[in-house]
């Protein structure tokens, strides 16, 4: 299944996609009751889905995060992307950045702004104080059951589903901060700056570890992409690493990090204001939102 919250005729309502519209799954308040029903909360809406009671289009409304994360972690596992990434900084800054040996070792992650997710056909915000901002198309996960020291092999069953995340960047903000070795601040924190959607697909319709086709476009043109299959460390690999001594929680939000050639970094190419940027996960959707900037 992928389920989403909207909003729809201004009442929140979590719904499952179907071919024709959206079914209202109207036995929960949101997607963080579903999820902490386990099991039983996938069966209701498996059954809701198939009852087809209330079905609403697409574009009659407003879609929200399909989850307000509990908490947010990102990763950063795909070789490919800090290779070209790295490449462009030295290029701008004139300092060399090389891959560190811990990166091989372990998944490295920082922890970001849960508050300041945006949906699917949302206008992002331009910051005032950045030049050069970028998309950033990686694949998420949502995190289904409490657990601390989760084994590798057991991840599955720790993972409700999988969303589109689009982690968007001031660079040039995030160049000037980095070297201050504690992690993005301003580089990431901004209001709209985190997006999630449209739907979480829930991890029953994929093999783990996951093997998803990923694209980038911005206003109709490719910028890049890859598979999810090519991340250095896998979603199993990652839950080992942060519940180590650590309990994770239903609802929390962990992405992988940009994809090879997922960001305009990679490529040489920067967001202009009103750039309509989407990025495509296979069997999860399309996330599509507009950049604007005040007074441009």
């Amino acid at each position: 299944m992928r389920l989403g919250t909207v909003e729809h005729l201004g009442a929140k309502k979590l719904v499952a996609a179907s071919d024709d519209g959206l079914v209202v799954l109207g036995m929960y308040s949101d997607m963080l009751a579903l999820i902490e029903a386990g099991q039983t909360g996938l069966d209701q809406a498996a059954d809701a889905l198939a009852a087809r009671g209330e079905v609403i289009a697409q574009t009659d409304v407003r879609f929200l995060p399909p989850i307000m994360p509990v908490q947010y972690r990102d990763c950063l596992v795909f070789e490919q992307h800090l290779i070209n990434s790295f490449a462009a900084a030295t290029k701008m800054t004139g300092r060399p950045f090389d891959i560190p040996p811990v990166w091989y070792k372990q998944p490295i992650y920082y922890k970001g702004n849960r508050m300041s997710f945006v949906g699917h056909g949302a206008e992002v915000e331009w910051p005032a104080y950045a030049e050069f901002l970028d998309i950033e198309l990686e694949l998420a996960i949502v995190v289904g059951k409490k657990g601390r020291d989760i084994k590798s092999e057991d991840a599955e069953d720790h993972i409700f589903g999988y969303s589109i995340l689009n982690d968007v960047s001031a660079r040039d903000a995030q160049m000037v901060e980095m070297p201050g070795q504690l992690g993005p601040a301003k580089g990431k924190d901004f209001d709209t700056g985190n997006i999630l959607g449209p739907f979480i697909l829930t991890a029953d319709e994929v093999a783990h570890p996951v093997s998803l086709n990923m694209e980038a476009r911005v206003n109709g043109e490719r910028w890049g992409g890859g598979n999810s299959s090519q991340m250095h460390h896998d979603f199993g690999a990652i839950l080992a690493h942060i519940s180590a001594s650590e309990t994770l929680y239903p609802g929390e939000l962990i992405g992988s990090g940009t994809v090879g050639t997922g960001c305009g970094l990679e490529i040489g190419k920067k967001l202009q204001p009103g750039d309509l940027f989407e990025l495509e996960i296979e069997k999860i959707g399309t996330l599509a939102n507009r950049i604007v900037r005040q007074g441009k």
